[in-house]
Parts: C-alpha cells; structure tokens; sequence
C-alpha cells in the first residue's frame, strides 16, 4: 500500500469517526447509524443488498421471464409485450422497485441526497451497457417546473449527467400532472397524454436516445416521452431508469 492512500484512508478514517459522534448521521435506507459517513449518506450493506434483474428479461420492457428452459431467445417476449405496440424499442432497470433499491431512490428523489447519483447511474449503466453503447444522446424525463421548483432538482438529470453519455434536454412538460404513483394503472396513461413536448431549436432527428428516469411504473410516462421523440424523427428510443415495478408473471 502506498504512503499518501496509507494517509488518506487514515484521514478518512478519523474523519468517519468525527462525523459517527458529532453529527451521528443514519443510512438514508436503513436509518441505521452510518459507520462510515464519508463514503456517503447510504451504507455498503444496503447498497448490497440491492437484488438485480437477472436473465432471462423481456427484449422489450425488461420485466423477468420464465427460465430459459421453456422460452425459446426468438420469443423472448412477455404476453403484455407481445399484445401492445409501443414507442420504446427496449427498457431496462437495475432492479425491482422494493427493499433497499426503493429507499435509495426514495433517499435521492425526496430525501435530496444528490450525492446518491453517481453511485445508482453506475449501477444503470452495468444494466444498460448495450443500449448505451449504442446511443447517440441520453434524455432525461423532464420536471414541470413548479416540481421543479419545489424540489430544487431534476433527479432524472441528476442520474443522466454520469451515464458517460452526451446529456440532451430535449424534452419539457408542457402541463402539470398528478403523481403517477397517486394513481391507479388505468389512469396513468391518460394522466400523462400530451403532457410533454419537444424542447425549441431541439434537433433528434435521426438520433439513437435513451430515456432516463428515477423508476418505470407501467411505462406510461417513458412511453409519451417517447412518442414525442419519434414524432419528432429520433431513430431508435429506449429508456433506462433506476428502478422499475416489475409485472406479475402471468
């Protein structure tokens, strides 16, 4: 080990300490003391308890397939998927909306811990490493901006500023909508219908994007998101959020 880690881990140690008995931060998750409050304000046992999706996933939303043993990879498609046309080419989540995935974005989205952000964009980007290896631009699920105003932050361009890929606001909303999570499924979609718009002198014409966003519901706000897109001459869309509620299997 060399000597100036050797003295910055025992800076950071002393610091840990120092912050543990003055302040006595808790995990923004468990609520439990943080042992170790300068690595951040969620500790290491909750980010590791975070459960991912594993294969086998819908090509299309992402949600988790039967195994393998009875889908063939040509068919790899959940029955919802196979039954609806939509605007999104692909959409991909770490995991699951539940446990410790759901406190921290529920941490970073209305507890304002900003600094959440580039640890869940990493762990977006283990999921979508193919889409945005292929995406021209990222764009974030815009705020209306009296949300915005309120909270004092866009969580959505919080997560897309450290995706490594170019960030492009290229959407706004154009009216104010309830809470998705407010609502039952069946009225979502129609909370968010034109409720977006393409930003002025934006130019997606011919571009590969992903839509970032906090947590998919039903997909009813990333698919509007992407419907503008496409109108507007966006080659391929797909979104990528940090979470997502996963479909019963059926």
């Amino acid at each position: 080990m060399s000597a100036p880690h050797s003295w910055w881990s025992a800076v950071a140690s002393l610091a840990d300490g120092v912050i543990a008995v003055v302040l006595a931060p808790h995990c923004g998750s468990c609520r439990r003391p943080l042992p170790q409050p300068t690595r951040g304000p969620v500790c290491d046992s909750c980010w590791a308890a975070i459960i991912p999706f594993t294969p086998p996933l819908c090509a299309a939303c992402g949600d988790p397939l039967p195994s393998w043993r009875i889908i063939s990879r040509e068919m790899a498609v959940c029955a919802r998927c196979r039954r609806r046309r939509s605007s999104l080419a692909c959409c991909r989540a770490i995991g699951p909306y539940t446990g410790s995935l759901r406190d921290i974005v529920h941490a970073l989205k209305y507890g304002g811990c900003r600094s959440l952000a580039p640890r869940l964009a990493a762990r977006m980007r283990e999921s979508g490493v193919e889409m945005l290896a292929e995406a021209d631009v990222v764009v974030p699920v815009p705020l209306h901006r009296r949300r915005r105003r309120a909270r004092g932050f866009n969580q959505a361009e919080d997560l897309a500023r450290h995706l490594d890929r170019p960030m492009l606001l290229a959407l706004r909303r154009v009216r104010a909508t309830a809470s998705q999570t407010d609502l039952p499924a069946a009225r979502r979609h129609a909370n968010v219908r034109d409720a977006f718009a393409l930003r002025r002198r934006r130019d997606v014409r011919g571009l590969r994007i992903v839509i970032i966003d906090d947590v998919c519901t039903t997909g009813a706000t990333l698919e509007a998101c992407a419907r503008v897109l496409r109108e507007a001459g966006a080659g391929e869309v797909s979104a990528l959020t940090a979470a997502r509620v996963a479909s019963p299997r059926g």
